[in-house]
């Protein structure tokens, strides 16, 4: 298995200890993908440069640093910067000023962290300086797990649509509206774009707007300063501060209020926004990704919802399908929670029969990928066997069995579902632009229409999808 190789250059011995132990609780399922060097300096702090060229290559170069930063560790710093091949560094350093940062930046270091050490801090550092180095590697697609994307699982055409817009987005600044039913990965989306952008380093701040009484969601998002209210005894940060540098996702931004939704649409504007009570304008570099489970566009003819907010944060759209929309990637789905409860409650269920996969598949999926998630772990729960049966599938409107079906009734009913299907995949992957989609199955226009009527799917749904 291809390891990621760190080396902790020890110049301060009080911080090494904890730093390695943060690496290692980094990969604890499995053979850890990671292995670390630990050199400290016998003599001269000079000799630790000779130290390294004589060990491995490292991918990491972890630089633990005394808080008075002197000439020796300065030239070790150039050293290794000028070095063939040089690692990129990451600097440990406790309680240093800003000057001192900076001037350890001008040598030449990628990163700096501060203790306490924290694994949501390490992990995006170490993502973004393997990124460049082994972009294809599995170790790349291992990190990328660890920071919350492993689910990332599909390969049916409405979702791999929206999924390789990913890159694309994460690379610019723009603000996100990420639409789709509950339970179909807005939030796992929105950490992609995230962790997959310049900002990963930095928070991903996730507040789900719904779950905050609205008279509290103004000072939740801006904060208040002190004396803004009777009980306000001090100022309190919002979460536009808490976010500075990172990204700051909007779950269910429906129930925001329309004095919020001036301030909001105010800092999409132009950055800045004002605490309750205070007169004094604050600024913030924040990326907002917002998310919906309803029709925000009916909102907005409603009067509900500002016009003016819902173009700021539509810039870029993002159209989830429903699990009942993507019914191939339901297999690969299943698996993959089976082998994880399977890991988390150390069970030996090796598979799903092809009878209680089929009752997975024909399934319709009110709660989408969330709800196959509760089957499967509840289903691995009771499990005795080394296979998942029909019988240990239990699902909240489970079809009766037909064992009577004849071939005629079995194929009627397969074809219609795969029309069903086809015709909300083409709507999904032409934005609901009825011509385009005929074109595609080789129909004329008032057919395809017919096809859209017989089986009642609501073509507004996919407006704008692709």
């Amino acid at each position: 298995m291809e390891r990621l190789q760190i080396s902790l250059i020890d110049l301060n011995p009080a911080s090494r200890s904890q730093l390695e132990e943060e690496l290692r609780t980094l990969f604890q399922k499995e053979s850890p993908p990671i292995q670390i060097q630990s050199l400290s300096a016998t003599g001269e702090t000079a000799s630790l440069y000779d130290q390294l060229q004589r060990t491995e290559r490292p991918d990491v170069l972890f630089l633990i640093l005394p808080t008075a930063i002197g000439e020796s560790e300065r030239s070790l710093i150039k050293r290794f910067k000028a070095a063939p091949n040089g690692a990129p560094m990451i600097a440990v350093i406790e309680d240093a000023p800003a000057s001192e940062i900076l001037g350890l930046f001008k040598l030449g270091i990628a990163d700096f962290i501060s203790p306490p050490l924290r694994s949501t801090d390490l992990l995006p550092r170490l993502w973004k300086l393997t990124e460049h180095f082994r972009k294809k590697s599995t170790l790349f697609e291992r990190l990328k797990e660890c920071v919350g994307l492993r689910q990332m699982i599909g390969r049916s055409v409405v979702f791999t649509a929206e999924l390789n817009k990913i890159p694309l987005i994460a690379n610019c600044d723009s603000s996100v509206l990420i639409s789709g039913d509950t339970g179909t990965g807005k939030e796992m989306f929105a950490r992609s774009i995230h962790y997959l952008g310049p900002r990963a380093d930095k928070a991903f701040t996730p507040v789900n707007c719904g779950a905050i009484p609205p008279d509290l969601m103004e000072n939740e998002l801006f904060g208040h300063a002190r004396g803004a209210f009777t009980s306000a005894a001090t100022s309190q940060t919002g979460l536009i501060e808490e976010s500075d540098g990172g990204t700051l996702f909007l779950d269910e931004i429906n129930p925001l209020t329309l004095a919020a939704q001036v301030k909001l649409l105010r800092f999409l504007q132009d950055k800045e926004y004002r605490q309750l009570g205070s007169a004094k304008t604050r600024r913030a570099d924040v990326r907002i990704i917002a998310a919906t489970n309803s029709n925000l566009e009916q909102a907005v003819n409603e009067g509900c919802f500002r016009r003016d907010l819902y173009y700021r944060l539509n810039i870029i759209a993002l159209k989830l399908p429903s699990l009942h929309q993507r019914r191939s990637d339901i297999p690969a789905l299943a698996t993959h929670f089976l082998k994880h409860y399977n890991e988390e409650m150390h069970k030996a269920v090796e598979e799903i029969t092809p009878e209680a996969m089929q009752m997975l598949v024909r399934y319709d999926w009110p709660g989408n990928v969330r709800e196959l998630q509760n089957v499967v772990e509840r289903a691995i729960v009771f499990a005795t066997g080394p296979s998942l049966n029909r019988s240990d599938i239990i699902l909240p409107h489970d079809e009766p069995s037909s064992p009577s079906e004849s071939f005629q009734e079995a194929k009627a009913r397969v074809v219609v579902e795969f029309e069903k299907n086809y015709i909300k995949n083409l709507l999904s992957t032409h934005g609901g632009n009825i011509t385009r989609a005929a074109e595609t199955a080789g129909k004329n226009r008032r057919a395809f229409w017919e096809l859209i009527r017989k089986h009642e799917i609501d073509k507004s749904l996919f407006k704008g999808s692709n």
